[in-house]
């Protein structure tokens, strides 16, 4: 854990229960989301100005309000929250600044700098951090050529190919 060291703080006792709880929320959500099918998707879409992201099925559609978190390029090695990334609309980083005022706040400075150096096993902490600390109740890694993004989603509207709607929603539990 040595990129998420505490400024003058040995103790890595907090961030090594949130970065467990967050990865076991991503295996959770995974395994809950599956049922209606998230990583099966024929194609899948975000709006920035809707803020709405959209998994497109033969049988219908998924949708639900998401956060980009970050962007993550595993062949430059690098991760960009997206509170400093300007391609990104403002309303579509809560998530991500609320990971950098609570890395402020805690003095964990790799959730402060805008850009860190990075590899898969730490980018995929990142996100577990992410979903614990924003308490997502959805986790997606998209797709890209060069930059994933890794954004966290809401409660999921199904929308069947006759139009009838229905609701997919997970509640997080309350860790602490």
């Amino acid at each position: 854990m040595g990129i998420f060291r505490r400024r003058g703080d040995d103790n890595q006792d907090l961030l090594a229960e949130l970065l467990f709880q967050g990865e076991s929320m991503i295996e959770q959500l995974a395994q809950a989301h599956r049922t209606w099918g998230l990583g099966t998707a024929d194609r899948w879409d975000l709006d920035q100005r809707t803020g709405i992201i959209s998994w497109t099925f033969p049988h219908g559609v998924a949708s639900a309000p998401a956060q980009i978190v970050a962007s993550y390029n595993p062949s430059a090695g690098s991760w960009l929250w997206s509170w400093a990334n300007q391609s990104i609309l403002p309303g579509m980083s809560r998530d991500a600044h609320a990971m950098r005022e609570w890395g402020a706040a805690n003095g964990v400075a790799v959730l402060t700098q805008p850009k860190v150096d990075t590899d898969d096993e730490t980018a995929a902490s990142l996100a577990a951090l992410a979903v614990r600390i924003t308490r997502a109740t959805g986790f997606y890694r998209g797709t890209g050529a060069a930059a994933v993004p890794i954004i966290t989603f809401g409660a999921v509207t199904l929308t069947d190919q006759d139009g009838a709607t229905r609701q997919f929603t997970i509640d997080v539990a309350d860790h602490r």
